[in-house]
C-alpha cells in the first residue's frame, strides 16, 4: 500500500513539474512571438529598427531603434519619435488611435529611405512601427515590382502625392519632396500639403492653376494641378507652368506696351482676331468712326462692326444692300492676303485711307487714317496747277522749263505746236537732249542749242542770256534763257516779227508775212 502510493506521488511530481517548465516556456520572449507583452513584439534578434507604444508612451524598441532615437528631442514618446521619422515617411499619424479606427498601414520612405518602409500596426493597445526593407515579408515578384512602381514614381519629373480624407500627405514621390524642400527648407514640415486650396472639394481631373509662395523671396511657383478620388483619399498631380505663366505675363505687358503706344496713334487700329472678334483697339479708332467704346469694349464681330459704320455713315453706303455680306467677305478675305487698300469719301466731306493687312494666327487688322487733309491739299494743289497751265497755255511764247537733273517738267500748248511735239504722250521723261535734238532738227546749224545743254547742267554762274536762231523755212526766233528756283531753267521761243520781239499772245504761233 505504501508502495502504491509512493508511486502516484511521483507521477504527481513529475505533471506538476511539467506544467510548471510548459508555463515558463510560454512566458519566455521566444515562446511566444505572437504574445500581447513588449517581448512577444520586439526580439532581441530583431535587426530592422522596431519600436513599441503602449498608448502614446514607448514601452520597447530594438537596438536598430536606439541609434534612431539618439537624434530625437523627445525620444520617450509617439509625438518625439514622429517628428524624428515623419520626414523620411510621409504620412505616419498623429496619434495611435489612428492605427485602432483604420488598421495596420504601410507607408513609403522617400529621399534616401526610399528603399525602406513604415510597417505601423495597433495589437490589443500595443502599437508596433517597424521600418523594414520593401522585400520583407513580400513575394520577390511583388517586391520587384513595387519597388519598379516607386522608382517609376519617384522618376517621375513632376510632383505626385496621395492626401488624407483631412487633408494630411500620407504619400509623396521624389519631385513633390524636392518642391517642399525648394519651398519649405529641409526640416519644413511634411504632413501640411503645398496645395492647401486641395482641401476643398474639387471636380476630379479637372485642372486648377495653383501658385505655391516660396519662402524668404518674392516670388511664387506655379502649377496645374488636378486630383482623382483614392480609397478614403485623393492623388494630387502637379505640372509645373512656370514657362506658361511667364509667357502669359511678357505677352500681357508686351500688349500693354502696344496698346500704350497704339493710343499715341492718328491711325484707327482694329484687329480682330481668327474668329472674327474685335481683339485690339486704340482711341484714334473711336475719334475716327464715332462708334462707342463700351461697343468697342463688348468685342463685336468683324460683320457687326461694319455694320456700325454703315448705320453711322462712316463708311460708302453700298449700291446693293442685299449683296452687303458679300462685299464683307471679300473685304476679308482681301483684307486676309494684304490686298485691301482703299480710300472712302464720306458723306461728311472726310476721306479716309482703309486698309487691310493680315496678322499672325489668322488675325486680320484694319487701319483708318483720316486723310481729308492731304486730299484737300493735293486737290487743290492739282487745281492751281491745272490753273497755272490753262494761263500759261494762252501765251504767244512756246515755253520749256527744265529741271536740274535735265528733265522736262513743263511745257505749253505754243511749244507743243512750234516744235511738234507732245511730251505727255511718251512714256519716257524727255530730257534736255532729246529737246536739243528736235531743235536742231526743225532749225538751221547753231551753237544755241550745245548753250542750252550746257546752261542746264551748270550749278554755278547761271545769268539769263539771249539768242536768235532760224527755223529752216526761214523764220526767226528769239530764245530766252533763264535760271529759275531749284535749279530749274525756262526756254522760251518767240517769232521776230518787223518792228517787234514778240508777237501779241494767241497770234505768237503764227507766221510773220
Amino acid at each position: 500500500m505504501l508502495e502504491f502510493l509512493n508511486t502516484d506521488w511521483l507521477v504527481l511530481f513529475a505533471v506538476c513539474l511539467l506544467t510548471a517548465l510548459f508555463a515558463v516556456w510560454v512566458a519566455s520572449p521566444k515562446g511566444s512571438q505572437s504574445g500581447m507583452g513588449a517581448g512577444g513584439l520586439l526580439s532581441g534578434e530583431q535587426p530592422d529598427p522596431v519600436f513599441l507604444f503602449d498608448d502614446a508612451v514607448l514601452i520597447g524598441r530594438s537596438t536598430a531603434a536606439t541609434r534612431i532615437l539618439k537624434t530625437c528631442h523627445d525620444p520617450t514618446n509617439w509625438t518625439g519619435i514622429r517628428e524624428n521619422l515623419i520626414s523620411a515617411f510621409p504620412g505616419l499619424p498623429e496619434n495611435p488611435e489612428f492605427l485602432r479606427d483604420n488598421g495596420p498601414m504601410t507607408l513609403g520612405g522617400v529621399g534616401n529611405n526610399r528603399n525602406t518602409e513604415a510597417h505601423c500596426e495597433w495589437i490589443d493597445g500595443i502599437t508596433r512601427i517597424h521600418l523594414r526593407p520593401l522585400d520583407t515579408e513580400t513575394s520577390s515578384v511583388c517586391s520587384s515590382e513595387l519597388q519598379n512602381l516607386r522608382a517609376a514614381m519617384d522618376a517621375a519629373p513632376y510632383p505626385v502625392w496621395r492626401e488624407t480624407e483631412d487633408g494630411q500627405i500620407s504619400w509623396c514621390n521624389q519631385a513633390y519632396d524636392d518642391l517642399r524642400q525648394t519651398v519649405r527648407g529641409p526640416n519644413g514640415s511634411y504632413a501640411d500639403p503645398l496645395f492647401p486650396k486641395l482641401s476643398h472639394p474639387v471636380v476630379a481631373g479637372r485642372k486648377s492653376r495653383i501658385s505655391v509662395p516660396l519662402s524668404e523671396q518674392d516670388q511664387r511657383l506655379w502649377f496645374d494641378v488636378s486630383t482623382v478620388k483614392s480609397g478614403d483619399g485623393k492623388l494630387g498631380y502637379a505640372v509645373d507652368i512656370n514657362a506658361v505663366v511667364d509667357a502669359e505675363i511678357a505677352q500681357r505687358n508686351f500688349v500693354q506696351t502696344l496698346a500704350k503706344t497704339f493710343a499715341q496713334l492718328s491711325i484707327g487700329l482694329a484687329i480682330f482676331d481668327r474668329n472674327r472678334q474685335l481683339a485690339l483697339f486704340n482711341p484714334a479708332l473711336i475719334d475716327l468712326t464715332a462708334l462707342q467704346a463700351d461697343f468697342l469694349s463688348s468685342r463685336p464681330t468683324l460683320f457687326n462692326f461694319f455694320d456700325r459704320l454703315r448705320d453711322g455713315r462712316v463708311m460708302p453706303e453700298p449700291k446693293d444692300y442685299n449683296s452687303w455680306r458679300q462685299q464683307i467677305s471679300d473685304l476679308v478675305e482681301a483684307a486676309a492676303d494684304g490686298r485691301y487698300q482703299e480710300t472712302w469719301s464720306l458723306p461728311s466731306g472726310s476721306v479716309y485711307s482703309v486698309s487691310g493687312r493680315p496678322h499672325p494666327d489668322g488675325a486680320v487688322a484694319f487701319l483708318f487714317e483720316d486723310i481729308t487733309a492731304e486730299i484737300t491739299l493735293t486737290r487743290r494743289f492739282r487745281s492751281e496747277l491745272e490753273q497755272g497751265q490753262a494761263i500759261l497755255d494762252q501765251l504767244g511764247q512756246a515755253i520749256a522749263v527744265f529741271s536740274a537733273d535735265g528733265t522736262l517738267s513743263f511745257s505749253n500748248e505754243a511749244y507743243h505746236q512750234l516744235w511738234s511735239v507732245d511730251p505727255d504722250a511718251s512714256f519716257a521723261q524727255m530730257t534736255v537732249l532729246d529737246a536739243c535734238k528736235t531743235w536742231q532738227e526743225k532749225s538751221a546749224p547753231t551753237a544755241v542749242w550745245g548753250r542750252i545743254s550746257d546752261f542746264v547742267n551748270l550749278r554755278a554762274n547761271r545769268a539769263p542770256w539771249t539768242d536768235k536762231v532760224r527755223l529752216r523755212d526761214g523764220t526767226g526766233l528769239i530764245c530766252e534763257v533763264a535760271p529759275i528756283q531749284n535749279g530749274s531753267t525756262m526756254v522760251s521761243f518767240s517769232f521776230v516779227s518787223p518792228g517787234a520781239e514778240q508777237l501779241p499772245a494767241r497770234a505768237a504761233l503764227q507766221k510773220p508775212d
